[in-house]
């Protein structure tokens, strides 16, 4: 190219690219950048360049490669203009697919297009896909749009324009549009850039440096690097204009020497540069002299900070100095120097060419623009995005990153990198922006956003960051060398299961020592991870210490298979499995009853979340580990093996008392008399099992299998009393004078109120007293027409039961979407299959009435908002968007609370629950324990209230005098079976009732595994504790 000498070249240039492109019926842009180059783009550039040659295309497509396009999860990808339709997941074979049914034929290849996870269906055009849709592209304005090797390409998209009119201007103006726009740098800070350039402009010297931050070395982070790579002459211009602004005639771009790729396609763009006549002397026709040259780190993460930096540009130690003197007064080469970083440079040309004005259009106030994030760790759309600062935390979590792949749950987001801090579920509202962040203990940083799901260990998290910390510290001050040492020491122990209390108020004082005395930015931000972990998830350091139990099964010492970690009970999953394969059913339910003493009940109800842990999910689907407990238990209720007796401890002369007969107070009863303990179970109803009995309904468990295994537990030798109601029969107080210890487990028995009218006619009634009527047999009948308000397990077991007690027309109505329900998806497929109707996103109002009988029930449309504490969306009522459902009665189901009585019985104060120890489940009342649904730390799921029945035996052996240690029997010697089935293979499937067979009675819906299915499913175990 002819050296560019004047701004009129400039639009020639622009001009004769733009009709060269036109004589092309369509532009394949292929995905340049680092992440699909690691995925081979290469080569599906040339099979797409190979094919439209082959079918006579050449002269009507044209294939260019550009820079970073952004969705990095779905690489290589490719985006066909003018369709703007983008294509993913590519090979050198569906580039020719492409070539031929696309850009041949005109037909979009639609197996070839994005995947939403959320929507479940392919979106072919950008316009449409949320990733897409909500961002603003302005410092990545060219990222994806054009070749990045080409010159012409860059000037063709008004690049350089802005440098041609600011160089028609005084420097002072430039600053002043700098300022007015309300630039704030990038890199973490959020300096305004404006006043920067300012004292840069106004520091004395005839020598001045303008610099380049792009040393990007937090994890996650590839911002800057996908700049570099996919706009270079963006970065360019942005350095010209600040050695314009300043007075400056010699840049430096430091960057790091694990970017080569950037390295490379930034030399080449500052050789075209220079060709061109854009670097050097005379630019563009003026009297402004500017030269750039790359220098190469050595990846120090310290580099970061800007003396540091100067130090390792200098060919010194990359290690940082005391200031002041601040770089603008004496930086590089003792000069006046400022430093900023790719991204804040990428928008200066934008800023100058568009103006203040229109750059203040985007964000907030005091944060205007926008901002680049590299989106990655447990999210559907990692890549590469840029918003308006400002938008929701969420929106760029859901709307934009597709939400957390598997249908896992969101924990937490690492805003900033190891100097950053953890921002959760309770924050999805907040603005993203640097006061707001800041505010949260969070930063800004350089954009990396790390997402965590349900499966992050967040003790692990933060010593992993001060893991990073600790070896990039440079050691010039003792704070960070020795205080990071520390911290990662304390929590190094803590993942070990070696952690003690006073470990926590430890690392709180030695986060404080450190951000108070250490020299540098990266020194007095280590903490920050930390800090924040602290703040946000205290109780998983808490669970660690007093547990010696990590939630999230990453601690490798606390964990011993993921199934196994996320039973409640602790269940030894992959122990059973090998016993089932080897034909061993008898011991592989005593092994179960170790831990769980209902295990043909739980193989029916349990929520599994072993399941949601299974590693085998990775390979094909999770292993069925709830049905062959289930088949296991129900091979020894079957009477076809002789079980084995239990052998209790010696008795203790202690006795205790249980307050309640249900899962959590028979579990708690039958291992405190293996212990030799004398334990009495008070239950008010007639029947043993509580909510178990009458609560759940026979189709999902049959009462002759939960009265088994509750006469298994008296034949243990607990002893139940029927009909007893304390409270009434007997007082707390009393129990606790004729037993050593009192265990609460009398469960959620009152019902909370929908509380609004017409909630007092005869026809309306709680979900728990309905199902209470009829699995008791005191009334089983049901309205014709039948509304029930809620969206969880009581509500769905409900509408069930009235369908088949002849109820005609059943409907759920439910505040939120089906998606956010919290019944079981299985629930919810099958009560659809039965006939029973789902209105979403509707709330009541009211409960209608004629002469004293419900009518209908008046329904208000909403629409989701923004978002709860706990993550889930809030809803809004949708204008004029009333409605009513006739119907003859209403269940709600919607929660329930403890009774009263128990409260004001332990409490001092008034209260709406218990305050209950969430380690020892100790209340504040001397010697009495309170667990399950008494528990509020606890989820409202069986297999929770069994846990805390064994947490509550060990515990109460302990007070009473013991060493609350179970006694579980006989250890059981377990098989070791090989590894028969890693390759894919489904889930072997178990039959289940067709809706036409059940509708009219209460027979089990699904009817279990048969003996070689459930021998062959326990081979799927990939024996994840052989390790």
């Amino acid at each position: 190219m002819t050296k560019i000498t004047s701004p009129e070249r400039l639009r020639e240039i622009k001009a004769a690219y733009e009709r060269r492109q036109s004589a092309y019926e369509r532009r394949v842009l292929v995905c340049g950048g680092a992440g699909c180059v690691s995925c081979h783009c290469q080569a599906v550039r040339d099979a797409l360049e190979e094919a439209v040659e082959a079918l006579g295309l050449g002269g009507r497509v044209r294939v260019m490669v550009t820079g970073c396009i952004g969705i990095c999860a779905v690489g290589p990808v490719m985006v066909v203009e003018p369709d703007g339709v983008l294509y993913t997941s590519l090979d050198p074979e569906r580039a020719a697919l492409i070539a031929r049914r696309h850009l041949l034929e005109g037909e979009i290849v639609e197996e070839c297009t994005f995947y939403d996870h959320d929507q479940k269906r392919r979106i072919p055009h950008l316009r449409d896909i949320g990733f897409f849709r909500e961002q603003v592209r302005i410092a990545l304005r060219n990222c994806g749009q054009m070749e990045y090797a080409s010159l012409e390409a860059y000037i063709a998209r008004d690049g350089y324009a802005a440098l041609a009119g600011a160089l028609a201007q005084k420097p002072a103006d430039v600053v002043e549009e700098i300022k007015r726009s309300g630039l704030r740098g990038r890199g973490g800070a959020g300096f305004p850039t404006g006043v920067k350039w300012e004292a840069g402009m106004n520091a004395p010297g005839s020598r001045k440096y303008m610099v380049c931050n792009a040393d990007e070395g937090d994890p996650g982070a590839f911002m800057d690097r996908s700049i570099l790579e996919g706009d270079p002459h963006s970065l360019i211009e942005g350095m010209l204009l600040g050695g314009y602004a300043i007075g400056a005639s010699r840049g430096y771009v430091y960057v790091r020497a694990e970017y080569p790729l950037a390295v490379e396609r930034l030399s080449n763009a500052i050789h075209q540069a220079r060709e061109a006549g854009l670097l050097g002397e005379g630019i563009l026709g003026s009297d402004f002299d500017f030269d750039l040259e790359i220098r190469i780190g050595a990846g120090a993460f310290v580099c970061g900070e800007e003396t540091a930096l100067m130090n390792s540009v200098e060919g010194r130690r990359g290690e940082p100095d005391q200031k002041p003197p601040f770089p603008f007064e004496s930086g590089l080469f003792h000069c006046p120097t400022i430093i900023n970083n790719v991204e804040t440079l990428a928008n200066v040309p934008a800023i100058l060419f568009h103006g203040a004005d229109w750059f203040r259009g985007f964000g907030t106030e005091k944060s205007p623009g926008t901002k680049v994030f590299a989106l990655s760790g447990k999210i559907n759309n990692t890549g590469l995005v840029e918003v308006p600062m400002g938008i929701p935390l969420g929106e760029i979590l859901y709307t934009i990153g597709g939400g957390i792949p598997g249908g896992k749950g969101f924990k937490a987001i690492q805003s900033g990198g190891p100097s950053g801090g953890c921002l959760t579920r309770a924050h999805l509202n907040t603005p993203v922006d640097y006061e707001s962040l800041a505010k949260l203990g969070a930063i800004m940083g350089s954009g990396g956003l790390i997402v965590m799901d349900e499966d992050t260990c967040m003790v692990d998290t933060a010593r992993y960051f001060m893991d990073f910390i600790r070896d990039e510290s440079c050691g010039k001050c003792l704070a960070c060398r020795v205080g990071t040492k520390r911290m990662l020491e304390i929590l190094e122990r803590i993942t070990q299961g070696e952690g003690v209390p006073e470990d926590l108020d430890m690392l709180e004082e030695l986060a404080a020592t450190l951000q108070d005395t250490a020299m540098c930015g990266l020194g007095q931000t280590a903490p920050n991870p930390i800090l924040s972990t602290l703040q946000y998830f205290r109780d998983e350091y808490e669970t660690h210490i007093y547990d010696r139990h990590c939630d999230a099964g990453v601690c490798a010492n606390l964990y011993i298979s993921p199934c196994r970690n996320a039973c409640p009970a602790s269940v030894d999953v992959p122990g059973y499995m090998n016993l089932v394969a080897a034909g061993r059913l008898v011991d592989a339910y005593r092994l179960i009853r170790q831990e769980n003493p209902f295990p043909a009940v739980c193989g029916r109800i349990c929520t599994h979340p072993c399941e949601r842990h299974c590693r085998r999910s990775q390979v094909d689907e999770p292993l069925a580990i709830c049905s062959i407990k289930r088949f296991v238990g129900d091979i020894a209720l079957s009477g076809a093996f002789e079980l084995p007796g239990e052998t209790p401890l010696p008795p203790t002369g202690k006795r205790v008392a249980v307050i309640g007969a249900g899962p959590s107070g028979l579990t708690c009863a039958y291992y405190l008399t293996q212990l030799g303990h004398q334990v009495d179970v008070y239950e008010a109803e007639q029947v043993p099992g509580g909510v178990l009995y009458w609560g759940i309904p026979e189709y999902r468990l049959p009462n002759s299998v939960l009265l088994k295994e509750i006469h298994a537990i008296e034949k243990a030798g607990v002893k139940i009393h029927l009909g007893v109601t304390v409270g009434r029969d007997l007082s707390l107080d009393e129990l606790r004078e004729s037993h050593q210890a009192v265990y609460i487990a009398s469960g959620n028995q009152k019902a909370r109120k929908l509380s609004i009218p017409g909630e007092s006619l005869p026809q309306v009634e709680s979900g728990l007293s309905f199902l209470r009527r009829i699995g008791l047999n005191r009334d089983r009948f049901v309205p014709r027409r039948l509304v029930i308000v809620g969206g969880g397990s009581t509500a769905f077991d409900c509408a069930r039961t009235a369908r088949r007690l002849g109820a005609e027309e059943v409907t759920i109505v439910y505040r939120r979407t089906a998606a956010e329900m919290p019944a079981g998806a299985e629930e919810i497929v099958e009560a659809q299959e039965e006939g029973i109707r789902l209105e979403t996103l509707a709330s009541p109002l009211e409960i209608l009435g004629e002469r004293g009988a419900v009518v209908g029930i008046r329904l208000q449309r909403m629409q989701p908002g923004n978002f709860g504490k706990d993550g889930r969306r809030w809803v809004y009522p949708v204008e004029n968007g009333e409605f009513v459902l006739p119907c003859d009665g209403v269940v709600a189901a919607i929660d329930q609370e403890m009774d009263d009585y128990f409260i004001n019985a332990v409490e001092e104060r008034v209260k709406t629950y218990l305050d209950v120890d969430r380690f020892t489940v100790k209340t504040r009342r001397e010697g009495v324990f309170a667990g399950g649904d008494a528990n509020p730390h606890r989820a409202n799921v069986v297999i929770e209230a069994i846990a805390d029945g064994k947490r509550a035996a060990v515990n109460i052996d302990r007070y009473l005098g013991g060493r609350g240690e179970l006694n579980k029997g006989a250890p059981i010697d377990i098989p070791t079976i090989p590894d028969e089935v890693v390759e894919e293979h489904p889930r072997f499937p178990f039959h289940t009732l067709a809706p036409e067979k059940r509708c009219d009675n209460f027979d089990e819906v699904v009817c279990g595994y048969h003996r070689l299915d459930a021998m062959a499913e326990s081979l799927r175990c990939l024996h994840c504790d052989r390790r």
